[in-house]
């Protein structure tokens, strides 16, 4: 159930909210020296403003393919060099763009809960089997398919209010 909410932490980052964020350029692969690398690996990322990332490439004859790579990466992004640092200022969203991140969002929510449920119904199977093969009473088979609901419970509570965060993220301007 954690790993279900680990994941979604990971999708949820890589939403756009047009604030910046440095895991937003961590899908993009630069073309450096005969092989596609991931940008982490070929300069430092940082944000230094709420709507600016910045790329301090190491070694100056790679900052057009970086620059390239961002460009050509389809996340709408206009990168600009500056010697050795990428600029890439991130737009505003217009309103019918975060009404489509919202459920985009709502998605990978779901996702998440359908995840959460499998493994309550993994763990329900387990107990009936260990039930009948008489390891288990039924008493104890109640306590602990009451503690499962119980996580279950907890963790769905977790991923909506991850969503609710989310979702007022997304559509603050």
């Amino acid at each position: 159930m954690d790993g279900a909410l680990e994941a979604l932490k990971r999708e949820f980052a890589g939403l756009r909210t047009g604030r910046a964020s440095a895991s937003l350029l961590e899908p993009v692969m630069v073309e450096a020296y005969g092989s596609a690398m991931p940008l982490s690996s070929v300069g430092t990322i940082s944000v230094p403003e709420p709507r600016m990332i910045t790329v301090q490439v190491w070694d100056r004859s790679l900052v057009g393919a970086t620059e390239k790579a961002i460009r050509e990466a389809g996340l709408g992004l206009n990168p600009a060099s500056d010697g050795q640092l990428v600029r890439v200022p991130i737009p505003a969203l217009n309103e019918e763009r975060r009404q489509e991140l919202t459920r985009v969002a709502g998605k990978y929510a779901e996702t998440a809960r359908v995840a959460v449920r499998n493994v309550r119904r993994d763990g329900m199977d387990r107990l009936k089997k260990l039930e009948k093969d008489g390891e288990l009473s039924q008493d104890e088979h109640k306590r602990l398919a009451d503690q499962i609901q119980e996580l279950t419970d907890e963790h769905i509570k977790l991923v909506d209010e991850q969503l609710a965060h989310k979702e007022s993220e997304i559509m603050q301007v």
